[in-house]
């Protein structure tokens, strides 16, 4: 009996130490997502500083610095079109203390351009937010024959190796929105890459090229002063800053939507309770005016929304793009 009672008292102070022990388990982490962030959190910009997209970073961060209590520095970490920075966030710690700021080109472009890229879009990364769209347009020299975009895709169909057009380089946003406009609408337009979106604004302006796609903010000033025409911009809805340009849609080309996205990823595996207070802070960050105001002065519109539908949009937009590159035999070397 004395045997019988200790090894139920053993038994009893086993299990209180287990469920003891499990529950400590439990707790420690619970605890560290609780009062996330207690340090400092570093973003990854993958460019290097001065651009729209470092600019849009910095602004982003010093806001959520405000927001979460804790400074939010940017780092950057430029090479391989991006693809040095993110792929280095993709093997970071996933406590939420490291943080890439990711765009289209990087996420959905480069995985198919280039032969080889050492992270995964889906698996490697877990989707905090979408900061927003900076919306492509299409531009022409004025001397051109055609104001419209039926009048650009029928004069480019009569020319021998087809009408030029410019970009910042081979397999940007703006590179695939010319590939898919050629596809959607058997258009003949010969892509000529640039170092960079400002030359090839220099170049259309001079005639040298015909027709150049890039941004809108990069365009804005050319436009209103006549030095480009506006032919037609690649989101859903017509531009806030350019409200007499109409849509690809509105011209004819049934559901052309190339919009060029920023948006913040963590890695993988970071816990849905750091995922979520990152992904609330950052959309009051995107709801105040004067962030929005900002925004839009660098040609991003704010796209506040939930990880889940910016994740759904990565895919979405990975699986598009790939099938134009794959038409178009897009490769970077």
């Amino acid at each position: 009996m004395q045997n019988n009672k200790f090894s139920m008292s053993g038994l009893r102070s086993a299990l209180f130490s287990l469920v003891a022990i499990t529950c400590l388990g439990v707790a420690t982490p619970s605890h560290a997502q609780a009062s996330f962030p207690n340090k400092s959190i570093r973003l990854v910009v993958p460019f290097a500083p001065g651009g729209v997209t470092d600019t849009s970073g910095r602004l982003i961060a010093d806001s959520l610095s405000k927001k979460l209590g804790q400074q939010v520095f940017v780092e950057n970490k430029p090479g391989a079109s991006g693809n040095i920075g993110t792929a280095q966030v993709a093997n970071a710690e996933p406590d939420g203390y490291t943080l890439v700021l990711g765009f289209d080109g990087t996420m959905v472009i480069n995985p198919h351009v280039f032969e080889k890229v050492a992270f995964d879009s889906i698996k490697d990364f877990a989707p905090v937010g979408k900061i927003g769209n900076a919306i492509l347009i299409l531009v022409a020299n004025p001397g051109l024959q055609a104001r419209t975009l039926q009048e650009v895709i029928t004069l480019s169909k009569t020319q021998k190796d087809g009408l030029s057009f410019g970009t910042s380089g081979i397999g940007g946003t703006p590179h695939i929105a010319g590939e898919l406009l050629n596809q959607q609408t058997g258009s003949k337009l010969a892509h000529i890459p640039y170092k960079g979106g400002g030359q090839a604004l220099i170049d259309v302006q001079g005639g040298t090229i015909p027709l150049v796609f890039t941004a809108v903010a990069g365009a804005y000033q050319l436009i209103k002063t006549d030095r480009v025409i506006p032919i037609a911009v690649s989101s859903r809805e017509r531009a806030a800053s350019l409200p007499e340009v109409p849509t690809f849609i509105e011209s004819g080309v049934k559901d052309f939507v190339v919009d060029s996205w920023v948006g913040i990823f963590a890695p993988a595996k970071t816990p849905a309770a750091v995922i979520a207070r990152l992904n609330k802070e950052l959309n009051l960050v995107l709801s105040d005016p004067e962030i929005i105001a900002k925004l839009n002065t660098l040609g991003i519109t704010a796209s506040p929304g939930s990880p889940e539908k910016f994740g759904e949009e990565v895919k979405n937009d990975l699986a598009k793009y790939g099938k134009v590159v794959k038409a178009a035999n897009i490769k970077v070397d």
